[in-house]
């Protein structure tokens, strides 16, 4: 340990009383000098004592900032939500060119504001604990405005001779890119297997049914009947073979500018005959001046045919289909198709339109996944509401064939 401050006091006490002894003839060794001389050496003492471990806690900092910087992640220490150091990593991963660009700032400046709670929450929990938590996860954006996805955990430390917090964690954005890609690939895996089963089972049912006729047609006479089954069995084929074709192959669809009252008029037509059949009546309302459509004229009439269709089925006792179309707001058009049917519950509604989930007896629910891809296609929105033994609405939405100027910005 240096000495300096204590041989200092002391030649000052000592020259002190020279200095006296020379002007004022005092005697140089006094009671005075003695004990001036012992506080002399004490405070030198205590003052080279500080010198030393203020020496040693620099170069304790000094080395504790070379292993942070050394350190492979990016460390944050802050305090009062301040950053009073960072390390080179952390530099890199929020995009500033050197240091003195972070040190200074308030880590809220880099944090998205939806995750502030979640970080305050986390400083409490910090401070509580004094140990480093698990992993958390929080979206930051760089000094160029760019986002990313930091993944770290903290601990309550002293540094600069103060409490602070110490951060460290890494960028992890490409991971998670990857993570949901490969969650997105199985899904589809998982999507094209349910499909495959689900048609596996749907065709073979009548194909059971027309292999055991086809036996028959070996063992007794030729009945009517047995055509009529087999070849509405082949039909039910057809369908289920046509449903599939719509949704995986890839259509250029030609967009022509159409009147919806007209489409619909044509394919209430078209099915009026099976809704007589079923003692259903369908109830057409139109609001005047509709604005026209741009739309794949016979894809929109596959949908609206399949949702009468779906309605007349869900009511086996006959009952009203009500279709009204109306603006629904600037540069949109509002279809709502309502029946008196069996309805359905509600913690079923989400599920509609995923393949081979029907309500259905018999159905794939092939069609109304059809439909929502449809809309999807032509800009729009498909939505179902429903109360059990109510009664079910589906309101479609589909942007005019002119938009408002304000949409465009």
């Amino acid at each position: 340990m240096n000495k300096s401050g204590q041989i200092t006091l002391v030649l000052i006490s000592v020259s002190f009383s020279a200095f006296q002894t020379l002007v004022k003839h005092d005697r140089f060794f006094t009671i005075d000098f003695l004990i001036f001389t012992g506080i002399a050496w004490m405070v030198g003492w205590q003052i080279d004592r500080a010198r030393f471990y203020e020496k040693q806690a620099r170069a304790s900092e000094d080395s504790y900032k070379q292993l942070i910087d050394s350190l492979p992640r990016a460390v944050i220490i802050h305090q009062d939500n301040k950053v009073i150091y960072v390390n080179k990593e952390a530099v890199t991963m929020i995009g500033a060119n050197q240091k003195e660009e972070l040190i200074g700032t308030t880590i809220y400046n880099y944090l998205f504001p939806e995750y502030k709670d979640r970080l305050i929450e986390r400083l409490k929990q910090v401070k509580k604990e004094k140990l480093p938590l698990t992993n958390i996860e929080y979206k930051f954006k760089r000094v160029d405005g760019s986002t990313f996805i930091y993944e770290g955990s903290s601990m309550y430390i002293t540094f600069g001779g103060r409490e602070a917090i110490l951060s460290i964690g890494k960028d992890i954005t490409e991971r998670k890119k990857q993570t949901e890609q490969l969650l997105q690939k199985s899904e589809k895996l998982a999507l094209l297997g349910q499909m495959a089963a689900g048609i596996a089972h749907e065709i073979r049912n009548p194909l059971t049914s027309i292999k055991g006729f086809v036996q028959l047609f070996k063992t007794e006479k030729h009945q009517d009947e047995y055509y009529d089954i087999v070849l509405s069995e082949l039909d039910r084929i057809n369908d289920i073979v046509g449903e599939f074709l719509v949704l995986a192959k890839p259509t250029a669809a030609v967009f022509t500018e159409s009147d919806v009252k007209e489409l619909i008029k044509d394919v209430v037509i078209l099915i009026n005959s099976q809704s007589i059949l079923n003692n259903v009546q369908i109830f057409v309302e139109f609001e005047c001046d509709l604005p026209k459509i741009s739309c794949e004229v016979n894809q929109l009439k596959q949908v609206f045919l399949n949702l009468l269709k779906n309605a007349i089925d869900a009511m086996p006792d006959g009952g009203n289909i009500d279709v009204k179309v109306k603006a629904k707001a600037e540069g949109k058009i509002s279809i709502q198709i309502s029946d008196q049917g069996i309805g359905i519950p509600k913690e079923r509604i989400p599920t509609l339109g995923e393949p081979f989930y029907t309500t259905k007896e018999k159905g794939t629910g092939l069609g109304l996944m059809t439909c929502y891809k449809i809309i999807e296609s032509h800009n729009g929105q498909l939505m179902i509401s429903s109360e059990i033994n109510q009664g079910t609405t589906i309101e479609i939405i589909l942007p005019t064939i002119t938009q408002p100027v304000f949409s465009l910005i």
